[in-house]
C-alpha cells in the first residue's frame, strides 16, 4: 500500500491529558482524555474547556454503595498536563429507577429551581415512594391527591432551604450522603409513610462567572507545578540561534 499523509496515524498528533476531580472526593483521579496538540490558532486548553465526563459515584468515593449514581465533571481549566473539573450534574442509573418502580405504592415527584449562595441556579429533582404501615392489611399503599400534594409541598420546602443556604461545594456534601432524602421521609411521617426517598438528579441551569481562584481553592494541590520560568541571565539559561531566514 502506498505511504502517503492520508495513511499517518491520527493519535501522533494528539496528547493524553489527567482529568481531575475536585477536592471533596475521596478519588481525585477520574481517567485520561485525548486531544490534538495545540497548532496555529488552535490551542489545545481550549479544545478541553467544557468538556463534561460521566464517572460513577463508586469510582469517586469508593464505596461499591454508591454505584447506582453518576456525577457529571465538567473541565473548567487546564493546568500543566491536568484538565481541573468542577460539578456539572448527578443522575441516578436506568437500572437503579426502574428496579426501585413497583406496584401497588403510589410514587411521588417534584422538581425545585434553587440558587445557591454562590450563584448556581439549579433544577434538583426528588422522588419517593409510599410504605406500607407496620400493621396494614391491605394490599395497595397508594396515596391519595389531597397528601400527595401536602408531600411535594414539603419537598419543595425541605429542598429549597437546604439548597439556598449553602454553596455548591457544601451542596454535593448533603446530595452524597443523601441527608436531604431522610429530612423529607420523616417531616412526610404525619401525611403517609414514605421509603426510598431520593434526590434522583441534578441540573445546573446557569453557572456564575468563571472564577479561576475558587477553582484552584477546590482542588488544592492538583494544579501541580508546571516548571519554573527560564530567566535570561541565569547560569543555566541558553540563547536560542538567530535563523537566517523564516
Amino acid at each position: 500500500m502506498a505511504v502517503g499523509k492520508n495513511n499517518v496515524d491520527p493519535f501522533t498528533r494528539k496528547d493524553w491529558y489527567d482529568i481531575k476531580a475536585p477536592s471533596y472526593f475521596e478519588n481525585r483521579n477520574v481517567g485520561k482524555t485525548l486531544v490534538n496538540r495545540s497548532q496555529g490558532l488552535k490551542i489545545a486548553d481550549d479544545a478541553l474547556k467544557g468538556r463534561v465526563v460521566e464517572v460513577s459515584l463508586a469510582d469517586l468515593n469508593k464505596n461499591p454503595d454508591d454505584s447506582f449514581r453518576k456525577v457529571r465533571l465538567q473541565v473548567q481549566q487546564v493546568a500543566g498536563k491536568n484538565c481541573l473539573t468542577d460539578f456539572h450534574g448527578m443522575d441516578f442509573t436506568s437500572d437503579k429507577l426502574r428496579s426501585l418502580v413497583k406496584k401497588w405504592q403510589s410514587l411521588i415527584e417534584r422538581h425545585v429551581d434553587v440558587k445557591t449562595t454562590d450563584g448556581y441556579l439549579l433544577r434538583i429533582f426528588c422522588i419517593a415512594f409510599t410504605k406500607r404501615h407496620k400493621s396494614q392489611v391491605r394490599k395497595t399503599t397508594y396515596a391519595q391527591s389531597s397528601q400527595i400534594r401536602q408531600i411535594r409541598k414539603k419537598m419543595y420546602e425541605i429542598v429549597s432551604k437546604e439548597a439556598s443556604s449553602c454553596d455548591l461545594k457544601e451542596l454535593v456534601s448533603k446530595l452524597i450522603p443523601e441527608a436531604m432524602g431522610k429530612d423529607i421521609e420523616k417531616a412526610c411521617q404525619g401525611i403517609y409513610p414514605l421509603h426510598n426517598v431520593n434526590i434522583r438528579k441534578v441540573k445546573i441551569l446557569k453557572a456564575p462567572k468563571f472564577d479561576l481562584g475558587k477553582l484552584l481553592e477546590l482542588h488544592g494541590d492538583a494544579s501541580e507545578d508546571t516548571g519554573a520560568r527560564v530567566v535570561p541571565g541565569a547560569a543555566d539559561f541558553v540563547e536560542p540561534p538567530v535563523l537566517d531566514s523564516v
